[in-house]
């Protein structure tokens, strides 16, 4: 078990460019929200905020947003000094930002936040130091700070108050709220396009067994409309033979949580969604975002690896991310159950990711 830390308030600076999919800004979201319940002060610089609008209608006091446009520096310099500076996911600062914080009387900690993964190089790699030797930034010194599954890395992101939430979450009561109905199993679909989506949706509309398929807005609704399109139906269809289609609007990050509280089964993607599966203990399937080198293949196996997935739940995911060729295996929906239970149970021994960082900052700054 570790040891909390006392820090100080600081300001932090945080900048995000929204890449694709929303998954960077995710993840920005989560850590700026978490940093500021736990008292710090936190500037989020983003270059598209209107995700923001549905992902966190309620904003978060203590964090600030700001546009990471081209008069940014006017706004940085009217603003007081950071302590920590994070770049989030290799997005790089203007050289008039970085001359900025190097000019500063007493420069912030910079942090390099880095993707997640569960290969190993990750925990070789992580808090290791990166000296600036020339250009705007020379003589400063980054910091590479990588999220991770096990100890030695950055840890998740987890709320303080995660756990306390989902004890008290009353599933059918939300379900009611929401006009949702309990047909058969519930299963959420947040994805890409992948190539087994139709002889997936084919088998859950032949099933014996009643599925209500919850469909997030974007791209997996625009895959599955493709998809029924395919196969003759209405590209809007409620129901298809045992599957009941239910299409979701774009929702905030605490609905997104209820909604996988809610399911039985859950498909992911990216970075932010699997974390949050992860909190669930509810089965998952993710659909890791691809590569054109097909990196994402060792990443997901290391994943798996850690995870320490059964042989069924390990091929559903490699036919699912088009790895492998083939039929999709059954589902096994208690012993999938099982594995991820005992992994958050392991997760739950370590330090999340925003604690990590406050006790990283204390040490370094």
């Amino acid at each position: 078990m570790w040891t909390i830390q006392k820090v100080n308030t600081l300001r932090w600076d945080i900048y995000c460019k929204v890449i694709d999919n929303y998954g960077d800004i995710g993840v920005c979201w989560r850590l700026c929200a978490d940093l500021a319940q736990r008292g710090q002060h936190v500037r989020l610089w983003v270059d598209d905020a209107t995700p923001l609008r549905w992902m966190a209608p309620q904003g978060q006091a203590g964090v600030q947003v700001l546009a990471w446009s081209g008069d940014a520096l006017q706004r940085l310099q009217a603003l007081a000094p950071a302590d920590v500076l994070v770049e989030a996911f290799g997005c790089e600062l203007e050289p008039e930002l970085v001359a900025h914080y190097a000019r500063s009387a007493r420069p912030p900690l910079w942090i390099n936040l880095e993707y997640l993964s569960a290969e190993a190089w990750v925990q070789r790699c992580h808090g290791l130091p990166s000296p600036v030797l020339q250009g705007p930034g020379k003589g400063l010194t980054k910091h590479f700070f990588y999220p991770g599954f096990i100890p030695g890395t950055g840890g998740l992101l987890r709320e303080a108050d995660l756990a306390q939430r989902q004890s008290e979450f009353d599933r059918d009561a939300w379900l009611t709220q929401q006009g949702i109905a309990p047909n058969g199993q519930l299963v959420s679909l947040f994805c890409y396009e992948p190539q087994a989506l139709g002889d997936w949706l084919q088998s859950l509309a032949a099933g014996r067994q009643r599925t209500n398929l919850l469909v997030t807005a974007g791209r997996a609704q625009a895959a599955v409309q493709a998809e029924l399109t395919r196969m003759g139906a209405p590209p809007d269809s409620q129901q298809l033979g045992t599957m009941t289609v239910t299409w979701l609007e774009h929702m905030s990050q605490r609905y997104y949580d209820h909604l996988l509280w809610a399911c039985d089964l859950n498909f992911v993607r990216g970075e932010d969604s699997l974390v949050r599966a992860l909190w669930s203990g509810k089965p998952f399937i993710w659909s890791i975002y691809p590569q054109a080198d097909r990196a994402h293949h060792a990443k997901l196996s290391a994943f798996l690896d850690w995870l320490q997935a059964p042989t069924s739940l390990r091929q559903f995911h490699r036919v699912w991310n088009g790895i492998d060729a083939g039929p999709l295996p059954a589902l096994d929906l208690p012993a999938w159950t099982q594995t991820v239970l005992a992994a958050r149970l392991r997760l739950l021994q370590q330090a999340d990711l925003a604690e990590q960082l406050l006790l990283f900052v204390g040490k370094n700054r």
